[in-house]
């Protein structure tokens, strides 16, 4: 089985993957890096060139990739799990833990990286957070198997909640 990390940007899922590959001597693996890797240019020149629908139908092929593996910890971009077909492939073979964070602290958090693409193109960065993640909420409370807040906690703190979650419920 996979362990599966989604979330909207900025909650942590980068750097709680490499912890938990460490602790559970796994690979870990990024759905958007593969992307950058595979597409041969950086996320936001994807959705220049050739735009979202392009850049989520790349990350649907990863995500159907990573799912065929397995003993990964998948660190997954923040909109893979708007496309159905892509949580699906990734439960069949993994157990999701949903990072979660306030918009305070993505915002601060994400502030100054100028490689993630504006999602609205039209709003305010802290307003973006807000709405994409008030759009997206039900969608990863549909997916998560767990739920993990990493506001206010270090990355090994949010480490161990997760190995402590899984430990108790699944087989990961």
């Amino acid at each position: 089985m996979n362990l599966v990390l989604i979330g909207y940007r900025g909650t942590g899922k980068s750097t709680v993957g490499k912890v938990l590959a460490r602790k559970l001597g796994r690979t870990v693996v990024s759905t958007d890096a593969e992307i950058v890797k595979r597409a041969q240019l950086s996320v936001p020149e994807i959705v220049k060139q050739f735009g979202w629908d392009h850049f989520r139908d790349l990350e649907s092929a990863v995500c159907r990739d990573f799912a065929a593996r397995d003993q990964l910890i998948i660190d997954t971009g923040g909109g893979a799990i708007l496309r159905p077909e892509n949580v699906d492939a990734l439960r069949r073979t993994g157990t999701l833990v949903w990072l979660t964070a306030t918009v305070e602290t993505i915002t601060r958090r994400i502030g100054g990286d100028t490689q993630r693409p504006s999602l609205t193109g039209t709003k305010s960065f802290t307003e973006e957070i807000r709405d994409v993640l008030n759009e997206r909420t039900p969608k990863y409370q549909a997916a998560a198997n767990h739920v993990v807040s990493t506001d206010g906690a270090s990355t090994t703190e949010v480490a161990e909640r997760i190995l402590q979650l899984i430990s108790r419920g699944s087989a990961v």
